[in-house]
C-alpha cells in the first residue's frame, strides 16, 4: 500500500500497546543476554571476546543523534487542520478519503489523509457542521515563521494551527500550495525568532545516514533514524516524481515533516509510505531538498508555482525504438506529438523526432525530460539536442508556460480475433477509404489477438501514420516500409500510431 503518511489518532490506541509490549518484551530478553554475558558470570571477561579489529570499528562507530536532535528539533512543528464538513465540497473530498481507508494496497495517497470524525463513516448520515481533523508535521525554513508542509496535508484546511516542540500553539494560514509536487507553504505571524532549518545543497547518497522528525499518529516530537535507501523513485505520484527512498521509520502523521542529513540540513520532506499493513515497512519516499526549494521559493514569492512548457506529447526510448530508429543506446525522449502553436512547434520540432538533452545535460527518458523543463522558468531559452531522422541537430526555443493539463482518458476498446497480415497480426485499408477523403494514413480494421502488433497495444481503429519514419496511404507502404526494415537488419520497426485520445509511438517486432 503506498500511503500518505497522515495521522489517526483515534486509531493510535490499538496500535500501539501491541508493539509497546513487544518492544519492553524485547529489552527484557536483551537485559538477560547482558547478565549472562557480565564478567561476574562468567570465568571469561569481556574484554577477551572482542578483537582489537572490533575494538576499532566500535570506536567509529557515530555516538549518536542527541546533538543533531538538539539542534534541529525545535523547528519541527505538528501541523493541525479542521475541515467545516458542512461546505459540500470539502465534505465529499474528505468523505472519499475516509470510505477508502482501507482500500488496497495501492490506494491514492489522497485516500489515506486520517481525519476522524463522526458524520458519513460507514454509511452512517453525514451530521451537519461536522467539522473534521486532522495531523501531520512540518518544519520552520525562516526565522520569520515560514514554514513547509505537504499539501495533502493542508488541502481545503479551513483552519491551520501548529504546535511547536515545547508545547506552543499558534495560528497558520496557508501561502500557497503546489498539488504537482504535493508541497505547501505555510506562515505562523507575529513573531521574528522562530527556530529554523535549511534545506541541504548536496544530493545525498544512498548508504547516507538520515534522520526524520515529525508527529506520527499525533504523538509529537518523535524522532527515527535510518539510511538513504534509494533515489530517483517513481511512485506514480505524478509527472514530476523524483523521490528519495529512505528505511527511517515514517508514519501516518510524518506528512511533511523533514528528513535530516548529519549535518542537521533538510534533504527531504516526508510524503508518503508503501504499506501492505498500514504502518511502517522501512519504505518512506521523501520529496528531495533540490525540488522542495525552487517550489517553495515560487510559492513564498506569488503562492503559486509557474512551470516551463515546451508542448510536446513524449514517451521513453525503449530497446525496440532505439533499435527501429538505428540509436546506440534507448536514452531519451521521442516525439508522439507536439502540440500546434506550442513552442517545439514552433522550434521545427516534429513527431518521430528523439529529444536526447536539455542545455547539454543527457536526457534519460520522457519523465526526466518533464522534470528537467519543469524545473525552469516560462521564457527560459533552452537548447535541445534532437536526433531527426538519424541525424543530430540543436535546437534553441523559448519555453512556454505550462497550461491547464487535461488528463487522458483510458481506451477501453476490445481487440477482436481475426487472421491477420502474416508480419504485424494486422488487416488495414487506407484512412481514406473508411473515415473520407483528405484522411492519412492507414486504419486497423482487424487486429489477431496473438500477433505483434496486439501485443504491443494496437487496436481495431487505430490509425498508422507511418511506419519507420515513412508517411503510409496504404497497405502497399507499409509492406514496402516492413521489407526495407527487415533488409536493413532491425529487429523491429517504429509505427506513429493514433487513435481518438493522442499519437504515439509503437516499436512491434518484425515476425
Amino acid at each position: 500500500m503506498i500511503d500518505r503518511v497522515n495521522s489517526d489518532t483515534t486509531r493510535t490506541r490499538t496500535i500501539l500497546k501491541p508493539r509497546r509490549l513487544a518492544l519492553l518484551g524485547t529489552v527484557a530478553a536483551l537485559g538477560v543476554a547482558v547478565l549472562a554475558a557480565s564478567p561476574a558470570s562468567t570465568t571469561f571477561g569481556v574484554n577477551s571476546l572482542i578483537s582489537p579489529a572490533q575494538a576499532a570499528e566500535s570506536a567509529a562507530t557515530p555516538p549518536g543523534f542527541g546533538d543533531l536532535v538538539s539542534k534541529v528539533k525545535p523547528a519541527v512543528i505538528s501541523v493541525r487542520v479542521k475541515i467545516d464538513q458542512d461546505n459540500d465540497k470539502s465534505a465529499m473530498l474528505q468523505q472519499n478519503r475516509m470510505d477508502q481507508d482501507e482500500d488496497s494496497p495501492f490506494d491514492q495517497f489522497s485516500r489515506q489523509f486520517g481525519f476522524r470524525g463522526q458524520g458519513g463513516m460507514n454509511g452512517m448520515p453525514r451530521q451537519r457542521h461536522q467539522v473534521i481533523t486532522g495531523e501531520g508535521s512540518g518544519f520552520f525554513i525562516s526565522a520569520d515563521g515560514y514554514a513547509v508542509t505537504n499539501n495533502h496535508v493542508v488541502d481545503h484546511a479551513e483552519s491551520v494551527q501548529v504546535t511547536m516542540d515545547d508545547g506552543t500553539i499558534y495560528t497558520a494560514k496557508v501561502v500557497g500550495t503546489d498539488p504537482k509536487t504535493d508541497l505547501a507553504l505555510i506562515k505562523v505571524d507575529g513573531k521574528k525568532d522562530f527556530p529554523f532549518v535549511k534545506f541541504s545543497d548536496q544530493k545525498p547518497r544512498i548508504g547516507d545516514w538520515v534522520v526524520a522528525v515529525g508527529n506520527p499518529f499525533g504523538l509529537g516530537g518523535t524522532v527515527t533514524a535510518g539510511i538513504v535507501s534509494a533515489s530517483g523513485r517513481d511512485i506514480g505520484n505524478g509527472p514530476y516524481d523524483d523521490y528519495i527512498q529512505i528505511d527511517a521509520p515514517i508514519n501516518k502523521g510524518n506528512s511533511g515533516g523533514p528528513a535530516f542529513d548529519m549535518n542537521g540540513n533538510v534533504i527531504g520532506v516526508n510524503t508518503a509510505i508503501y504499506s501492505p499493513s498500514g504502518g511502517s515497512v522501512g519504505i518512506g519516499f521523501d520529496i528531495p531538498s533540490s525540488t522542495a526549494k525552487l517550489v517553495v521559493a515560487q510559492l513564498k514569492d506569488k503562492g503559486a508555482v509557474t512551470r516551463g512548457w515546451l508542448g510536446v506529447q513524449v514517451q521513453p526510448v525503449t530497446a525496440e525504438i532505439a533499435d527501429s530508429l538505428g540509436l546506440k543506446e534507448a536514452r531519451g525522449a521521442i516525439v508522439d506529438n507536439p502540440q500546434d502553436g506550442s513552442p517545439a512547434a514552433k522550434a521545427g520540432i516534429e513527431a518521430g523526432d528523439v529529444i536526447a538533452a536539455v542545455n547539454g545535460t543527457a536526457i534519460k527518458d520522457s519523465r526526466d525530460l518533464a522534470r528537467t523543463i519543469a524545473t525552469l522558468a516560462p521564457g527560459t531559452s533552452v537548447k535541445l539536442d534532437v536526433v531527426h531522422k538519424g541525424d543530430a541537430k540543436t535546437v534553441t526555443l523559448a519555453l512556454g508556460e505550462l497550461p491547464n493539463e487535461k488528463q487522458a482518458k483510458a481506451d477501453d476498446g476490445k481487440t477482436q480475433p481475426a487472421p491477420g497480415t502474416p508480419r504485424l497480426g494486422l488487416s488495414l485499408a487506407p484512412a481514406g477509404d473508411v473515415q473520407g477523403a483528405g484522411q492519412k494514413g492507414v486504419v486497423v480494421t482487424e487486429v489477431d489477438p496473438q500477433g505483434p502488433a496486439a501485443q504491443r497495444g494496437i487496436q481495431t481503429g487505430d490509425v498508422i501514420l507511418n511506419v519507420g519514419g515513412k508517411a503510409v496511404a496504404n497497405i502497399g507502404d507499409v509492406r514496402s516500409e516492413l521489407a526495407q526494415a527487415k533488409s536493413s537488419g532491425k529487429n523491429s520497426v517504429l509505427l506513429q500510431v493514433k487513435n481518438a485520445e493522442a499519437t504515439r509511438f509503437v516499436a512491434v517486432p518484425l515476425a
